[in-house]
């Protein structure tokens, strides 16, 4: 494969001959590069493969990457790019410092990864998937069907990384999806489809389950697709959120607004297992700065258990029918962080 590299971003060209369908997947990442790795391989290895991945990062290794017979293309993230001046609606100082403390913005990352693709249909995966092998194949399909709509897919969760030997396997297209599915579980908190194969039927003979739903927020961008002119008139992500929590359920909210269908189907991606907090710690200041801008925006508070563990644990001043701002009445300490600390679960 030949490595070409513009003063912009890199372009990893494929010589495979395996069945490409015109879609563009988006990722994008800092840090995570074991997890990277691991959905290029499933994408690789998939019944059909995108035309094109973009992969919004700036430390994954072009070595590792053109060993992939994907399209990829790298372009650069926005960390380090986030001035006061971005801002056009008054916030409260700590917004702009959390934004800069932050430094990772996956939003304005995804909306730069959209603004690079070439085809219509779009597939946003978190870093830490991993396709099934009809996943692109099936959800592309339904994309087709809805052009006007947001579908998104059903995530497992993996009860713990993969190990080198099956990160190897998965590379060479040699980790079965049935050790997948015993290494995985559903999120009980969440919508799951039951999934029933036929013994002796592929999967990509037959068509996956497709359910519409008023239910947005049921959303969430850990697997999602949609038109590239819908999410223009979405307007892509709302760059005020910052760090974690809410960008994803506001983007589904202005979907809802604009009579924009929502669909769930049944097309699985595994949830790489890594560590998490419960309730998220460590991620105090931007869910409040989040929680505030979405209230602010549609007169409702998201990510109400969280909030509601931070105000029991006296780290908050909210309840659920106020109307004013939340307030931090003081930060975790670091034992709390700590017993917050979940290294082996599968999910928040």
């Amino acid at each position: 494969m030949t490595l070409v590299t513009t003063n912009e971003l890199t372009v990893n060209n494929p010589t495979a001959t395996s069945t490409t369908i015109p879609v563009s997947v988006i990722t994008t990442c800092d840090g995570r590069n074991r997890h990277l790795y691991n959905l290029l391989s499933s994408l690789a290895q998939s019944s059909v493969r995108p035309d094109e991945v973009i992969i919004v990062n700036d430390d994954a290794d072009p070595e590792w990457l053109a060993q992939f017979p994907l399209n990829i293309v790298q372009i650069p993230t926005t960390a380090g790019a986030l001035l006061e001046s971005d801002f056009n609606t008054p916030k409260i100082d700590t917004d702009i410092e959390t934004v800069l403390k932050t430094g990772f913005d996956i939003g304005r990352n995804r909306n730069s990864g959209a603004a690079h693709a070439k085809h219509d249909a779009l597939i946003f995966l978190d870093v830490d998937c991993i396709v099934a092998p009809t996943f692109i194949e099936q959800l592309n399909a339904k994309l087709q069907a809805h052009p006007d709509a947001l579908l998104m897919g059903q995530p497992r969760y993996l009860t713990r990384p993969l190990t080198d030997a099956e990160g190897a396997q998965l590379q060479q297209g040699k980790l079965p999806k049935e050790n997948l599915d015993k290494l995985s579980v559903y999120n009980p908190y969440r919508y799951n489809f039951e999934l029933v194969i036929d013994d002796g039927v592929a999967e990509n003979d037959k068509q996956t389950p497709i359910e519409q739903t008023q239910d947005y927020g049921a959303f969430w961008s850990l697997c999602f697709a949609i038109s590239q002119s819908k999410f223009e008139q979405i307007g892509g992500f709302d760059t005020h959120y910052v760090g974690y929590g809410a960008e994803d359920t506001d983007f589904a909210f202005t979907a809802r607004a604009l009579n924009i269908d929502f669909y769930l189907t049944a097309d699985v991606i595994y949830h790489q297992q890594h560590s998490v907090y419960r309730p998220p710690l460590n991620h105090l200041d931007s869910i409040v700065v989040n929680a505030n801008r979405f209230y602010d925006k549609w007169q409702h508070w998201p990510m109400a258990g969280w909030l509601t563990e931070f105000a029991y644990m006296a780290l908050i001043h909210w309840q659920a029918e106020q109307t004013d701002p939340i307030g931090i009445i003081r930060q975790p300490s670091a034992v709390e962080i700590e017993a917050a600390h979940c290294p082996d679960a599968p999910y928040v």
